[in-house]
């Protein structure tokens, strides 16, 4: 009997593991193959725009996929840097490989986590709660809960071509038969969805001469709070781009391609889309980019990123060579698109359990997300959940301006998911308040209150805190001469000042920074020095000064949604009760079961006057 029973080790099953297990919950993960754990099998990198973020939020909880990525990747570098701050996002490629391995010896090393090689197929249910799995052999394992994070082995289907095969991730790896009809037979709802991944070819195949050579940035940026800075070499990255002659080979195709004839089904990402898709949807692009992207220190194997296709495989072997730089590429394995089933994620709560069956948890890309960022933020939050209900403890509930993790939770059980989901900063309305660098002060006492960061951990956010607000204080007060500062406004074109000024006002002018402010005062650089000598400190001092009145908005907006939030709607309430109501809004009230008024207001067709006669009748 174990108290939590993890089906799938992809990258959500990893940090439910890992979460459940620290939390002191006896927890058995079961994989089909036990060598593939937190297996890249696509992308071999990790953050990237609102994705790089979630990363750090997973480590700022105490998740363990940044430290996965800083321990094992190959080039780091901090996207959007010519945007605001609410932009900036940080990305790292993997070596594949050892990622995978970091992921393994990690969750080997964890001593309530036991192994188990095999597939789910069934669960078992006893009066509306989980009791146990079903194994392939038929064997059953009790638990208490069980995590379901099947990824894309759910009744998998790869295609290249009009050829089709059944695979779960990969060509190599067998699909989950079984365990979809099951979960139906309970009642569930379930979809199909697509995604794809591009050819690999062999980097001594390419001309480098005819690419771009895309560095890492000199002083990489961590995703984990905890990782001292890194000093290890990296590998470059190479970009390209598709000609108008390439688009005309992979046309000839187009009759032979899944995506168009009718074979797949399944709905594919919309801003992830195939190469093939890009060149339907943009007849006026002559090119679309490429970056050819090295999968590791020791491999030869190359990633070409943005060439995701399921073309038949000649035809994806003649596209690449009319790409600049791949004249003469080597193509080791072809491209692939992948259907499987996913759940509709109305059928769980903001804990990830389903409301249909007690103890049982849905992860991942089982609730139409993509991507290894969304996947491994669900598996930490359904692993810390599911711990603190076996406790008896209150749940964590994430709000929208908390965390991207929270906006992405909400998104899911409020929006009609009928594609892949995928996290962008647009989706998060509190994103200047959510940015990368101060995770660890939104998030960290959360950690702490769950078991997972420890108390050294936090008192190092604490004293981060501390110096942050005693050195905005001082910037507020402290009063710059019109002599010390009028020579750093002439530098940058902005009239002169006749009277002295505060450095937090000053510093409100776009491309006035603290460290210009203090090269112009001696007395201002000695007592921003007494407070603290932490770039990081500074950084945040900066952003938060220099977007007060933006940040105090997002505040107050924050403020009244959180006012809704508290307005909870009793379980399986009977709208047909409430005069008034629209038809579509009963119906998607009924579809969703909001567990709040904050949440039944984001739902599509649940207009304003919904909500505010449901107010009226709750509060009755």
């Amino acid at each position: 009997m174990y108290d939590i029973i993890i089906a799938g080790a992809g990258h959500a099953g990893c940090e439910a593991a890992l979460a459940a297990a620290r939390m002191g919950s006896c927890c058995l993960l079961i994989s089909s193959d036990l060598n593939s754990i937190a297996r890249m099998s696509c992308n071999p990198a990790i953050g990237g725009v609102a994705k790089g973020q979630i990363t750090r939020e997973i480590d700022a909880l105490g998740g363990e996929m940044a430290k996965a990525i800083d321990a094992t990747g190959i080039q780091f570098r901090m996207l959007n840097r010519s945007k605001g701050p609410a932009m900036h996002s940080p990305r790292a490629q993997a070596d594949r490989t050892q990622y995978s391995m970091y992921m393994r010896q990690v969750i080997e090393s964890e001593n309530n986590i036991d192994l188990l090689q095999d597939t789910v197929t069934g669960i078992k249910c006893s009066s509306g709660s989980f009791s146990g799995v079903v194994l392939s052999s038929g064997r059953i394992i009790h638990g208490r809960t069980a995590i379901l994070t099947c990824g894309t082995f759910l009744n998998g289907l790869i295609h290249i071509g009009m050829e089709h095969y059944a695979g779960g991730r990969t060509l190599a790896e067998p699909p989950v038969y079984g365990l979809t009809e099951n979960l139906i037979a309970y009642g569930f709802q379930a979809g199909r969805l697509k995604t794809g991944t591009p050819p690999r070819i062999d980097k001594r195949s390419v001309d480098y001469s005819m690419t771009e050579e895309q560095y890492g940035d000199e002083v990489p940026v961590t995703f984990s709070f905890a990782t001292p800075p890194l000093k290890r070499p990296q590998i470059s990255c190479f970009a390209t781009k598709t000609t108008a002659i390439t688009h005309e080979i992979l046309k000839k195709g187009f009759n032979r391609s899944p995506l168009f004839t009718g074979k797949i089904q399944g709905v594919g990402p919309r801003y992830c889309p195939s190469i093939e898709d890009k060149i339907c949807r943009f007849p006026e692009k002559d090119s679309h980019h490429i970056v050819l992207e090295p999968e590791g220190f020791n491999t030869n194997e190359m990633y070409v990123n943005g060439f995701s296709t399921s073309l038949p495989e000649e035809i994806q072997l003649e596209g690449l060579r009319s790409i600049p730089g791949l004249s003469h590429a080597k193509m080791i394995r072809p491209g692939y698109a992948i259907e499987y089933d996913y759940f509709f994620p109305h059928q769980i709560k903001r804990t990830l359990e389903t409301k249909l069956i007690n103890n049982i948890y849905f992860a991942g890309q089982i609730n139409g997300t993509s991507g290894y960022e969304e996947a491994a933020a669900q598996g930490l939050m359904a692993g810390i959940n599911a711990s603190l209900k076996l406790q008896s403890h209150p749940p964590l509930l994430l709000k929208r301006s908390d965390a991207y993790i929270g906006v992405l939770i909400d998104d899911l059980i409020t929006k009609e998911t009928n594609e892949p989901y995928r996290m962008f900063t647009s989706s998060a309305e509190h994103r200047l308040m959510l940015r990368h660098d101060n995770a660890d002060i939104r998030l960290q006492h959360f950690g702490l209150m769950t078991g997972l960061i420890k108390k050294m951990a936090m008192n190092k956010c604490s004293d981060k805190i501390v110096q942050i607000e005693a050195l905005k204080q001082l910037l507020t007060t402290s009063k710059l001469q019109a002599d010390d500062v009028n020579p750093l406004l002439i530098r940058l074109d902005y009239p002169l000042v006749n009277i002295s000024q505060s450095a937090s006002t000053l510093l409100k002018r776009p491309r006035v920074h603290l460290a210009s402010l203090m090269e112009s005062s001696l007395s201002l650089t000695e007592a921003v020095h007494a407070i603290s000598d932490n770039q990081l400190v500074y950084e945040q001092v900066e952003i938060d000064l220099k977007y007060e009145g933006y940040l105090k908005r997002d505040l107050l907006m924050a403020e009244k949604i959180l006012r809704l939030e508290a307005h909870l709607i009793p379980p399986h309430y009977k709208y047909d009760s409430v005069s008034g109501l629209s038809s579509e809004g009963k119906e998607k009230l009924y579809k969703h079961q909001p567990e709040t008024i904050g949440q039944a207001s984001r739902i599509l067709g649940v207009s304003p006057s919904d909500i505010s006669i449901l107010m009226i009748h709750l509060g009755r």
